[in-house]
């Protein structure tokens, strides 16, 4: 039997921009990081890692696709992940989405190679972590699981991620912090306040250097 493999061609990515917000108290993808918005931060990252790309959000200032979550009610990240796997497998040639988060941009530029590299069946799931720690929502999602994933936030209260992954054939690959001049850098590190902004752009500044 041939060996399960995935190359960019297989593969769709979408941009998680629709949260609340709520600790930065604005829209996080029209924040301006350094001379960018980090949604351009984010879709410059992940654009030459997959066959196409879109953002998860009701809107968005940059000339991207934009879906929306298709389960009402802001029913979080994993309706952000169900309405990615229904927008990729709109690609006959595509069979599995990336998920990378709005608030996160600095993540690996290998991110979608190694995840995929590491899939061995075509059920299997992907996600990320750093020091020890899971990063669920940096992810790659057999975009057959759709219909699960959508019977399942309507059946289940909490709507954890982790609680869905629970529920399927799960590799996590771990990738190393980033060196730079000041120090080494989580790749996921994320900006959810104002302080966390003030702390990306020294990073910025560390990784131009």
């Amino acid at each position: 039997m041939a060996e399960f493999s995935l190359d960019r061609s297989d593969i769709a990515g979408v941009v998680l921009a629709g949260g609340r917000s709520q600790r930065m108290g604005r829209d996080k993808a029209g924040v301006m990081l350094g001379a960018e918005s980090l949604l351009r931060h984010v879709l410059d990252r992940l654009s030459p890692q997959v066959f196409s790309v879109a953002v998860n959000a009701d809107a968005a200032a940059e000339d991207v696709p934009v879906i929306p979550d298709r389960i009402p009610g802001k029913a979080g990240p994993m309706a952000g992940i169900h309405a990615a796997m229904t927008y990729a497998a709109g690609f006959p040639a595509v069979t599995h989405v990336v998920t990378v988060s709005v608030d996160c941009p600095f993540f690996p530029a290998d991110l979608v190679a190694r995840l995929a590299a590491a899939v061995e069946r075509p059920s299997q799931i992907a996600i990320a972590s750093s020091e020890g720690r899971s990063h669920p929502v940096f992810g790659l999602w057999p975009v057959t699981l759709a219909a699960e994933l959508e019977a399942w936030i309507a059946t289940d209260e909490k709507r954890r991620v982790r609680d869905f992954l629970l529920r399927h054939d799960v590799t996590e690959v771990s990738f190393p912090l980033h060196p730079t001049r000041a120090s080494l850098l989580d790749p996921f590190f994320n900006i959810n306040t104002p302080d966390d902004l003030v702390e990306a752009e020294r990073w910025l500044e560390a990784l131009r250097a």
